[in-house]
C-alpha cells in the first residue's frame, strides 16, 4: 500500500480572503483547513474594518492536488471570500533564483580604467604569457560549471535542459550559501556524449570545476571519465560522489550506534544507476564486507546475461555468494539496505528477516522504498532523503565542501582518497557523544561542516 503524503512546504499556499470580523472567525478558519489535511503556518491580517477583514492564510499541503482540494473547501464556505492563492514555491522561482552582482565598485573612470580598459589590457597579457595565473587573476579561482543535459532529473526523467533549469539553479545557489562558491547553470540542449563532452571542454577555461548534474547512466560514467582525461580541473558527477559522499557519512555513524565494523557488513544496494554504483563502489574503498547489487530484474550476478557493462562489472566484482534471486531474498541477513531505486519495493516483512540491529537507508525521493514508520518497526536505524524525517541524506552535505577544497587546492582532478576524506569530515561532524540512531548526519544547517569538509579536501587532495 502506498504511504500517504505529509504536508509539506514544498507545496505550501497562501490564500487570501475576506471573512467576518468577529472573533471566531479565525478560529473556523484556522479549523476548516486542518480538517482539510494542511497544515497552518501563518495567518497575517492585511486590511480590516469594522464588518470584515482580509487576511492570507499559509498553509503546507502534501501535493499539487490537496492544494486544489483545500482551495476549493474554502471557496465552498459561504462565509469565506476567496480572492486569490499563490503557490509560494513558484513565487520563489519567479525571476530565476540566483544572479551576477560586481564584486569591484564602478564608480568613475578610475575605477572603470583598472576594471575594463585600458588597465584590463596588462593583465590579459599577463594571463597570456603564463596561463596559470588565470586561476589567480579571474572568477575561475571560485567558480564551477553545473552542467546538465536534462536527462534525469531528481525523480523526474528526462524532461530536458530548460525544464531541469530551476533545479541547476538551486544548486548553484546552494553552493554559494554554504561552501561560498560562484556556481552557473549550463543545460545543453544535446543528449550525445561526444557533443557534450566537447561543450564542456571548451567551455572550461571560464570555470575551476566541473560538477556533472542529473545526467542519465550509463552515459554519465563516460561523461565523467572522458572530461577527467581531457581537462587539468576537477571533474565531479554530485549524482554519483556527493551521494556516495554522504552515505557512506551516514554509515559510519550507523555502524558506531548499533556496534558493527564495516568488514563484517554485508549490504543489499538497490538501484544500479549513477548514485548506487557509485555507493558500491565507496563502500568497498572503506572495507566493506560485501555487497549484494540489486536491480529491477532483481540480484546481479557473475552468470547473468546482460549488454550493460556496468551491471555485468556489479554482478561480477560483488556479490561473493553470487545470489540470483529477488530484493527480498536478498536482504535476508543483510545487516544493511541502501535503497537508491523506487518507491514501496521493500515491505517491513523484508526488514524483519535481515540481520539483527538492521540498517536501512530508503532514499528514493520523495516516496522512499518503504514507509519510514514502517522500516522502523523492525530497523535499529532509519534514513530516507526527507527533510520532514530524521536522518535526510541530504547532497548538499557534501558538494560545497567538497568544490570549497578542490578550489582552495587548486586541484586539478579529484580521487577517492579526497571522497573518503569527505565522508569521514561529515560524519565527525556529529561527533561521538551524540550520535545516536535518530542522528546519524548532522544538518545542512550546521555552519561547521562545509569548512570542516573543505578542509578534509584540501588536505587529502595536497
Amino acid at each position: 500500500m502506498t504511504a500517504a503524503r505529509l504536508p509539506s512546504a514544498g507545496f505550501s499556499i497562501t490564500v487570501r480572503l475576506a471573512l467576518s470580523a468577529d472573533p471566531g472567525a479565525a478560529g473556523r478558519l484556522a479549523t476548516v483547513v486542518g480538517q482539510a489535511g494542511a497544515i497552518v503556518t501563518a495567518l497575517d491580517v492585511v486590511a480590516s474594518d469594522n464588518k470584515r477583514m482580509t487576511v492570507d492564510l499559509t498553509c503546507d499541503t502534501s501535493d499539487a492536488a490537496h492544494a486544489e482540494q483545500v482551495t476549493q473547501i474554502l471557496e465552498a464556505m459561504p462565509d469565506f471570500d476567496v480572492k486569490k492563492v499563490s503557490d509560494r514555491t513558484f513565487l520563489v522561482h519567479l525571476g530565476g533564483k540566483i544572479e551576477v552582482t560586481p564584486k569591484v565598485p564602478l564608480r568613475n573612470r578610475d575605477d572603470l580604467s583598472m576594471a575594463y580598459t585600458p588597465g584590463v589590457a596588462r593583465v590579459c597579457m599577463a594571463i597570456a604569457e603564463n596561463p596559470d595565473d588565470a586561476r589567480r587573476l579571474t572568477i575561475k579561482r571560485n567558480t564551477v560549471a553545473v552542467v546538465t543535459d536534462g536527462s534525469a532529473v531528481l525523480g523526474l526523467g528526462n524532461i530536458g535542459p530548460a525544464a531541469a533549469m530551476p533545479v541547476m539553479e538551486g544548486k548553484a545557489a546552494l553552493f554559494k550559501k554554504f561552501g561560498d562558491v560562484d556556481a552557473w547553470p549550463v543545460c545543453l540542449d544535446t543528449q550525445d556524449t561526444d557533443e557534450i563532452v566537447n561543450i564542456v571542454a571548451a567551455l572550461a577555461p571560464t570555470y575551476g570545476g566541473i560538477n556533472l548534474e542529473d545526467i542519465a547512466a550509463p552515459r554519465c560514467f563516460e561523461i565523467e571519465a572522458r572530461l577527467r582525461e581531457r581537462l587539468d580541473i576537477p571533474v565531479f558527477h554530485d549524482d554519483q560522489h556527493g551521494t556516495a559522499i554522504v552515505v557512506l557519512a551516514a554509515l559510519t555513524n550507523a555502524l558506531r550506534v548499533v556496534g558493527k565494523e564495516f568488514k563484517d557488513v554485508r549490504a543489499t544496494i538497490v538501484g544500479c544507476g549513477a548514485a548506487g554504483t557509485a555507493i558500491m563502489r565507496l563502500l568497498e574503498k572503506a572495507g566493506i564486507g560485501d555487497i549484494i547489487p540489486v536491480d529491477r530484474d532483481g540480484a546481479l550476478h557473475s552468470d547473468m546475461e546482460t549488454d550493460n557493462e556496468t551491471h555485468q562489472w556489479l554482478g561480477t566484482h560483488f556479490n561473493k555468494t553470487d545470489y540470483s534471486g529477488d530484493l527480498s531474498g536478498a536482504v535476508e541477513g543483510a545487516d544493511v539496505f541502501i535503497g537508491v531505486s523506487a518507491p514501496n519495493i521493500l515491505k517491513g516483512s523484508d526488514v524483519a528477516k535481515m540481520a539483527k540491529d538492521p540498517i536501512v537507508f530508503a532514499l528514493a525521493n520523495p516516496d522512499p522504498e518503504i514507509s519510514p514508520t514502517e522500516a522502523a518497526r523492525y530497523a535499529a536505524i532509519v534514513a530516507t532523503g526527507r527533510s520532514d524525517q530524521p536522518n535526510q541524506i541530504n547532497n548538499v552535505l557534501a558538494f560545497p565542501g567538497v568544490f570549497r577544497g578542490l578550489l582552495d587546492a587548486q586541484a586539478h582532478d579529484w580521487n577517492d582518497d579526497a571522497a573518503l576524506a569527505a565522508a569521514t569530515a561529515i560524519a565527525d561532524c556529529v561527533g561521538t557523544e551524540k550520535v545516536n540512531a535518530t542522528y546519524i548526519v548532522p544538518s545542512v544547517f550546521d555552519p561547521n561542516v562545509a569548512p570542516a569538509v573543505a578542509a578534509a579536501v584540501k588536505q587529502a587532495m595536497r
